[in-house]
């Protein structure tokens, strides 16, 4: 998911997309343990999404509050 993406959602929505995208985490997580994972790249790009989103979370929420 793109930040622009993002930037576009509000706090309630930013905070469902950190819970789906770590749940999702979780269950690629769980998939590589069981072997059965077929991109280990989805790791990654998990991951890196669940940090993006934190991040424009963390903006938005220093913003409202000043």
């Amino acid at each position: 998911m793109k930040a622009s993406e993002l930037r576009g959602k509000d706090v309630a929505a930013l905070e469902k997309e950190v819970t789906d995208l770590l749940k999702a985490h979780f269950g690629l997580r769980m998939q590589k343990g069981t072997q059965q994972l077929a991109s280990h790249a989805a790791l990654g790009k998990t991951r890196r999404d669940i940090a993006r989103a934190k991040t424009i979370l963390a903006e938005k929420k220093r913003g409202a509050a000043k």
